[in-house]
């Protein structure tokens, strides 16, 4: 319940940010078509983001023919969420992950790197399936994906910012010192509340994984061998594409820079301590 509230508040926090840029570029009538123009984005990315997430990381889908046995596997954790069967697919990638799309339950897609279902034991597999498919249940790929939106349409409006200076409500220049620290740090604060936002609900999602499989030493387990087996082999989609690191299970990227602060993914050490003390209770 906490981190449900966590993300309303989170949300709230990066429209209202979104709403003072539009503000500070144009009066009422700039914020007015910022957020005319954020509504049309999200209306794309509501439609189109789960084909073009799968596009990105060359994923092909699979079916009970060409992958029975993780066909199956999924199959059986969405009959036990109550989930409609999400279309299921493989990544030709050694780096072990995985991750859901899909802007609601019934136009789900649950895909996973051949790399991960060699390196773990079917009942790790079903720890980290049954976590993507928590991530369906909860609908956070939406959340997670009008978030990304925001934070991309707040860097783009404080790049007009930068190049053609703010103004106030009766078009006069706004006090130029503070409206340059608006406009340089209005990015830096949307991409943390993104952030804030994505380590929410991956702490819901193993939550709720643990209870779907029945299993949450599985998934502490499954966690802790792909970030062993993770380093120093980054997922080479991630990399061409790093707007999708926040949806992967682990976070593939190489280079995390400031750990805490800029991470998309909670420690893996605090994700197994809650399992382990879920599977204890």
């Amino acid at each position: 319940m906490f981190n449900l509230l966590k993300t309303a508040v989170l949300m709230a926090a990066i429209t209202a940010l979104f709403m003072a840029l539009g503000r500070l570029i144009g009066g009422h009538t700039g914020m007015v078509v910022a957020l005319l123009l954020a509504a049309g984005m999200n209306f794309f990315s509501y439609w189109f983001s789960a084909d073009m997430v799968l596009r990105m990381v060359n994923a092909r889908e699979v079916d009970a023919g060409s992958a029975p046995q993780f066909h199956r596997l999924v199959a059986d954790l969405a009959a036990r969420a109550g989930l409609p069967m999400p279309r299921v697919y493989l990544i030709e990638d050694e780096a072990p992950n995985a991750f859901a799309t899909g802007r609601n339950p019934e136009n789900a897609a649950v895909a996973a790197t051949t790399g991960l279902l060699r390196a773990l034991t079917e009942r790790e597999l079903r720890g980290v399936m049954a976590h993507e498919l928590a991530h369906v249940q909860h609908r956070d790929i939406l959340i997670s994906t009008v978030s990304a939106t925001m934070a991309g349409a707040i860097s783009m409006l404080a790049n007009i910012a930068l190049l053609f200076g703010g103004r106030d409500d009766e078009g006069r220049p706004v006090n130029p010192i503070a409206g340059l620290l608006v406009m340089l740090l209005a990015p830096l604060a949307a991409s943390l509340i993104q952030m804030a936002i994505s380590r929410a609900r991956e702490f819901e999602a193993d939550r709720g994984g643990a209870e779907i499989s029945g299993d949450p030493r599985a998934l502490a387990s499954a966690l802790q061998k792909i970030e062993r087996l993770a380093q120093g082999l980054p997922l080479e989609a991630a990399q061409a594409h790093p707007e999708v690191a926040q949806m992967m299970i682990m976070n593939p990227l190489s280079g995390a820079g400031l750990a805490g602060l800029f991470a998309t993914h909670p420690s893996t050490g605090e994700r197994v301590a809650r399992l382990l003390a879920m599977a204890g209770r």
